[in-house]
């Protein structure tokens, strides 16, 4: 095994340590949450003390839900046609685009609607990097010659850029990996 390979190994034990971690942590912190009540402002008076630009901004941040939910449509239907034909697992949705912020009980109803359209738009985009990351295994896993900024789950599996032996040999045991997910 490669010194790369036991990096990733680790790291990958290291992440499921940490998701453990994570959960037990937000699980005490869920059992000790004890949410204000929100104070009552009417709709006018919480407008008042909304910045002007921050108004003025609000119809192009939420006009970005049009073009959300065509890819969300879109979505669908690619992973119906396509991911059944190269028997690549479905993406589930629902574990990237999840509701649950707006029932805090200390947020305003405007401040509410706005983590409804966060937890759809900021959803829609992970499920999108999701599919999107599962076809680039499936199709084409070579790493970049150039350093790239976001790296998905998978990427660290890729071959190297340049690599035809190793591509050549490693394509199927790759294709094998979405079989994991």
């Amino acid at each position: 095994m490669s010194k790369i390979s036991s990096i990733i190994e680790e790291i990958e034990r290291l992440e499921k340590e940490l998701e453990i971690e994570v959960e037990k942590n937000a699980k005490a912190k869920e059992s000790a949450i004890q949410e204000p009540s929100y104070k009552s402002k009417d709709f006018f008076t919480y407008l008042k003390e909304v910045p002007f630009l921050v108004l003025l901004s609000s119809p192009i941040i939420y006009a970005m839900v049009i073009p959300a939910v065509i890819l969300d449509i879109f979505l669908w239907v690619y992973q119906n046609i396509n991911f059944r034909i190269y028997k690549i697992p479905i993406v589930k949705r629902k574990n990237y685009v999840v509701y649950d912020r707006q029932k805090l009980k200390y947020l305003h109803p405007i401040e509410k609607l706005g983590c409804v359209y966060c937890s759809y738009f900021n959803g829609v985009m992970a499920y999108s990097s999701e599919v999107a990351s599962r076809t680039e295994l499936y199709f084409c896993p070579i790493k970049h010659k150039k350093k790239i900024f976001y790296r998905h789950k998978y990427y660290k599996y890729f071959v190297d850029y340049g690599d035809a032996q190793s591509y050549n040999e490693k394509l199927e045991e790759l294709r094998g990996k979405l079989k994991e997910v």
